[in-house]
């Protein structure tokens, strides 16, 4: 049995997590940590995770990047491997996140989402045949109207995949309404639609001369991501130190 802290429990994608565990037989959630203590869960909440005394194999954290030093700082201390989900973390602690992981595992991926990643590979196999044929690269990504990063970093990890797969650098072209100019062959288009309670979509387009082609993924509940997270979890428990993505996750589902 795969035993876990859920750093950020009370938030809502922790609760998520919470639900899907509750259903499984080979993963238990053993603590939780939060310091809003509104929700009533089955396992004991601690307001800071030096509190917590459980043992553990793994820590699933899904908080704000506000609280990630102090779990960083735990995790490095106890070497205890981490599935690192909350964004928007600054370069000092993205920096730390590398120190850490020479001490243990550590899982950070842009998308916890299986189909997202999946998408990642699937958008390199097409670059590399795509590209070189003269086709256009072109992003669109929708979001809820409460999202305040644009692009998104999904949108950024999937170009970022395309130029890995190419071994060159494509320019990023956000907005094209300050000037007036013909496309460029070294840019991939990225463009931010935001509205709704839209929870994800992204739409790659290659786009080449009488022929498109479109990759697309839709997520339709944050609960895709929370079930990310534990087949994290599940593949990172008892992983020796170092850094992992998800890609790794779905290379080892495949081994298997």
């Amino acid at each position: 049995m795969i035993k876990v802290i859920m750093y950020g429990c009370n938030g809502k994608m922790g609760q998520v997590i919470t639900e899907i565990i509750q259903g499984s037989e080979d993963i238990e959630i053993v603590a939780g940590v939060d310091v809003y203590d509104v929700q009533k869960n089955e396992y004991p909440v601690y307001k800071s995770i030096w509190d917590c005394d459980a043992q553990a194999d793994v820590v699933i954290d899904f908080s704000n990047a506000a609280a990630v030093d102090e779990l960083l700082k735990y995790c490095e201390e106890k070497a205890m491997p981490v599935v690192l989900c909350t964004t928007g973390l600054s370069e000092e602690q993205l920096n730390r996140v590398s120190r850490v992981s020479e001490k243990t595992a550590v899982l950070k991926s842009a998308n916890m989402s299986l189909g997202i990643n999946t998408l990642l590979d699937l958008l390199q196999s097409a670059a590399k045949v795509l590209s070189p044929a003269g086709f256009d690269i072109e992003i669109v990504e929708r979001h809820h109207n409460q999202k305040v990063d644009a692009p998104s970093g999904t949108a950024l990890a999937m170009a970022d995949s395309i130029n890995e797969a190419l071994e060159h650098s494509f320019d990023y072209k956000l907005d094209r309404s300050g000037e007036r100019k013909k496309r460029q062959k070294n840019e991939i288009g990225i463009q931010a639609v935001r509205g709704g309670n839209i929870v994800g979509e992204h739409e790659v387009i290659f786009a080449g001369t009488d022929e498109v082609i479109e990759f697309k993924h839709t997520a339709y509940s944050k609960a895709v991501f929370a079930k990310g997270a534990v087949e994290a979890a599940r593949f990172l428990a008892g992983k020796p130190a170092g850094m992992y993505d998800m890609h790794d996750v779905i290379r080892s589902s495949k081994e298997s």
